[in-house]
């Protein structure tokens, strides 16, 4: 006969906890799309009254950041920090990139509030209001495994970059599973270099366990760390992207306290 249940027994906390967890992830996500579409008509107008003015779209961008940005503000598990702010220089072109944890880091990145234009994959820019906005900020789409799509990129990157709006790229190209690093592609640093725009580098640390690539479902509390680690100067970059991306994931490793096989 199984025993009596025991108020103590650990299993109807986890159960619990779980209850609690997934419903914290409904509200959060529902909180994101009664938001978005709230704000969606907000960026509507700042657009059609400011893009001939605001050759850069900034404002539009200013308002995304703050849209963004509501998402770690309201969210009591998340306790986001920045660190190395004042590293950026604010009226600098930059070719900016970090590693990449979780969807999370979107929303973190956004926080720095500075001035550019995501690299992001097609996909992400049919999503509604979300997706939209994508599109009225003119940030850059890629089709991933296209060449086609690859060069469009290229090109759209350096006219971006020629009218003075950094871009930020993810150059691991996707999502870590386990949190380590995965092995760079050549576009950013290859950019950096044809471009002479120097390179922003910054690492993000702690969204992966926040909430994981596989999965809606919000974790528990955790500290959310973005760091800006500083720039790599016009002058330092050299001719070889193999060689730069080397040394940019070696800096992001030794940030992180991983260790990287030579």
């Amino acid at each position: 006969m199984p025993a009596p249940w025991n108020s103590n027994s650990p299993r109807p906390t986890r159960y619990s906890l779980g209850v609690v967890r997934r419903l914290g992830s409904v509200v959060f996500w529902a909180f994101l799309t009664i938001s978005s579409i709230l704000l969606f008509p907000v960026a509507v107008l700042l657009w059609a009254s400011t893009v001939l003015v605001d050759k850069r779209l900034f404002l539009l961008h200013k308002l995304t950041c703050f849209w963004a940005s509501l998402y770690t503000w309201v969210n009591p598990v998340w306790q986001v920090s920045i660190e190395g702010r004042e590293k950026i220089r604010r009226d600098e072109t930059y070719v900016m990139v970090s590693n990449h944890l979780s969807t999370i880091d979107i929303f973190v990145v956004f926080r720095l509030f500075t001035h550019f234009k995501w690299i992001s994959k097609i996909e992400n820019f049919r999503l509604p209001f979300i997706g939209w906005n994508m599109r009225l900020n003119r940030y850059i789409e890629l089709r991933r495994g296209e060449r086609a799509s690859v060069m469009q990129m290229f090109r759209a990157c350096e006219q971006t970059l020629a009218d003075g709006n950094s871009i930020m790229m993810f150059p691991e190209g996707t999502r870590s599973v386990d949190g380590k690093l995965r092995p760079f592609k050549p576009g950013a640093f290859e950019l950096a270099i044809r471009c002479q725009k120097p390179l922003l580098v910054m690492t993000i640390d702690g969204s992966g366990d926040a909430l994981p690539k596989r999965g809606f479902v919000l974790r528990g509390r955790h500290r959310i760390r973005m760091s800006v680690l500083g720039e790599i100067p016009v002058e330092e970059l050299g001719d070889d992207e193999e060689a730069l991306s080397d040394r940019v994931r070696a800096q992001m490793a030794e940030h992180l306290g991983q260790f990287i096989r030579a």
